[in-house]
């Protein structure tokens, strides 16, 4: 990437600063408001769920978002601390130091720096593509997962018990049930109510400050009750509300123990990010630079190691919640951070008044809405090696570390990915007629008959190194079942990538055909696939006749060679050129390809 590349993603202003008006800016005020009153308790949840402070949730609100929208590619998506990444990170330094700790922290502000710098290198170079490359199936298995780790983590506060951290899914979930004698009713009830109110307010409304009136509802609760006095634990006063510019204190020993975690950070936030800003730059109809986004993300985790915060990415809870409240521009999220700074201000007296069980009751919420049912049956209806992806990155995230499930799932798409594109479709063609038209479509599927003497065969795909095995054994099963074609036409459709392997093979198929007594001509529509191939020799073998841009010119060349004796029995008169051919005579010349109707089964016969 050329420097002037390179500063066309780092420089301001950016594009959308020309479309702020007062109008835009007075709904983004509007929604920066509600966007403030949502990221307080969002903010300290998810710190919790990262490990950390409350303090450093709030913080990443602060700063992430503003950064990540003036360097960011979305119009509307909201960025800052979030559940996945937070449990990531969580996960993470949770085998390395004990939660909340001062060299737990330290740890989490270098892992979050070094993610930044991963994602500004991945965005310099330009690798927002390889994005697409990772199956969506892989976030969903994931993030199922990292719900259940969350929900799992939670559950001691829940109860009102004190429970060993540390562990996956499985062994949290068997410390609770060891633990579940010394349950504290007070703190369950208080859990309870949180959750309750939180599930009662969103369905009333998606655009109230619902996490916010929850945790004050439980907050109110354990006043009331004197939940302190009775063994309810609860959160320390905040010990600053304005973050301080801080170097992480590490060695270069435990920079080195974070570095695999810091990569699972910054591929899972980049991969929320993109599928959220991708998600509403569609529905809004935005064009939507991903190398442009992963820029964004990478500046503003690397600034916000430094500042106290943790790593953060896209919200896709908060951005929803932007679009309903009528933002127009990364304003909204802009403003929403000084916002947040008055609210800080007016309600961080009150801290130590919330009891960790209301807050366990909405990450406990939280988690629950990371199960994307209807994203999951429809994975699990519709696709065998979809299925497979996320089964295989769901499981590994609960039976082992939740950084695991990343990898195991990314390993899997790319496994899927690469078998699909070994495996190229090929079939045999025939003219039928639907709606009026002829058309090519596949011999087995329609229950079409063939041409006795010319194979039309179609390979939709790339002819490389790992798919001439399985393409070649098609032309050999295609070879047995049609016996007796001697002539042959193969159209390329939609190759995307051709080497000398697959040359090989279309040199190999040209001799087979000539060795036989018959012929091999080659239908290739795209300029780029020709030149490709005359780079790499192809006419040194093949004759250019042979060679033809659509499948019309080839029938019509092959049909100069059929046998005429052959045509005067033949019965099915595959192609328009057969009317010039002898036929029986209850036949005569005419050329009708079977019909089909609109479910692509044979109908009656057509009539001109």
């Amino acid at each position: 990437m050329t420097n002037g590349g390179i500063l066309k993603y780092l420089s301001l202003p950016r594009a959308w600063f020309a479309a702020v008006t007062p109008l835009s800016l007075r709904a983004d005020t509007l929604a920066a408001l509600t966007g403030a009153a949502i990221a307080l308790p969002q903010g300290v949840a998810f710190a919790v769920i990262a490990g950390l402070p409350p303090e450093y949730g709030l913080y990443t609100a602060m700063l992430t978002p503003v950064i990540a929208a003036m360097w960011g590619a979305s119009m509307v998506m909201v960025s800052g601390p979030a559940t996945a990444i937070s449990a990531v990170l969580f996960a993470s330094l949770s085998q390395l130091a004990p939660a909340g700790t001062p060299i737990y922290i330290q740890l989490a502000l270098i892992m979050t720096i070094l993610a930044g710098l991963f994602q500004l290198l991945a965005g310099v170079c330009r690798l927002g593509g390889l994005i697409s490359f990772i199956s969506h199936s892989v976030m969903v298995g994931f993030t199922a997962a990292a719900a259940l780790l969350i929900a799992a983590s939670q559950l001691g506060d829940a109860i009102g018990v004190t429970i060993e951290g540390g562990g996956g899914v499985i062994e949290r979930i068997a410390r609770v049930i060891a633990h579940w004698g010394h349950l504290n009713p007070l703190a369950l009830v208080i859990t309870l109510v949180t959750l309750v109110t939180l599930v009662v307010l969103r369905w009333l409304s998606p655009r109230l400050p619902s996490y916010l009136i929850a945790l004050i509802v439980g907050s109110v609760l354990g006043e009331v009750t004197d939940a302190a006095d009775s063994g309810v634990e609860m959160f320390q006063k905040l010990p600053a509300i304005v973050p301080a510019f801080a170097v992480p204190d590490v060695s270069i020993a435990q920079i080195f123990q974070v570095l695999p975690g810091a990569v699972s950070v910054a591929f899972v936030g980049l991969l929320e990010a993109i599928s959220i800003g991708r998600s509403f730059a569609m529905r809004r109809q935005e064009r939507y630079d991903s190398n442009q986004e992963i820029i964004g993300q990478g500046l503003s985790n690397l600034c916000a190691g430094f500042v106290q915060g943790h790593a953060g990415s896209g919200s896709f809870t908060r951005s929803a919640l932007n679009v309903e409240s009528g933002a127009q521009t990364p304003m909204a999220a802009i403003l929403a951070a000084p916002f947040l700074l008055v609210l800080l201000f007016l309600l961080a007296p009150f801290v130590d008044h919330i009891p960790k069980p209301a807050m366990a009751g909405i990450i406990i919420y939280v988690a629950w809405r990371l199960f994307s049912f209807a994203e999951i049956r429809h994975i699990l209806t519709s696709s065998r090696s979809e299925t497979l992806i996320f089964a295989l990155t769901f499981l590994s995230g609960v039976a082992t570390q939740l950084e695991n499930a990343i990898f195991v799932g990314v390993v899997t798409s790319l496994a899927v990915f690469l078998h699909r594109s070994a495996r190229p479709h090929v079939a045999a063609i025939s003219p039928i007629v639907y709606h009026g038209r002829r058309l090519l479509r596949g011999v087995e599927y329609h229950e079409l008959d063939q041409c006795p003497q010319i194979s039309v065969l179609r390979l939709e795909g790339a002819l490389f190194f790992g798919s001439v095995e399985h393409v070649e054994a098609a032309f050999r099963r295609f070879e047995a079942n049609y016996s007796g074609r001697r002539l042959k036409i193969l159209a390329l459709k939609g190759m995307g990538k051709i080497d000398l392997a697959g040359v090989d093979l279309l040199v190999s198929e040209y001799l087979r055909s000539r060795k036989a007594g018959g012929d091999l001509h080659i239908v290739i529509a795209y300029k780029e696939t020709l030149l490709a191939l005359r780079r790499m020799n192809l006419f040194a073998v093949v004759d250019k006749a042979n060679i033809h841009p659509n499948k019309a010119e080839a029938i019509g060349t092959v049909m100069d060679r059929v046998d005429p004796d052959i045509c005067a029995t033949c019965r099915i008169r595959a192609f328009v050129e057969c009317a010039g051919k002898p036929a029986p005579p209850d036949i005569g010349g005419d050329s009708k390809p079977p019909v089909v109707d609109a479910l692509g089964t044979r109908g009656m016969s057509f009539r001109e």
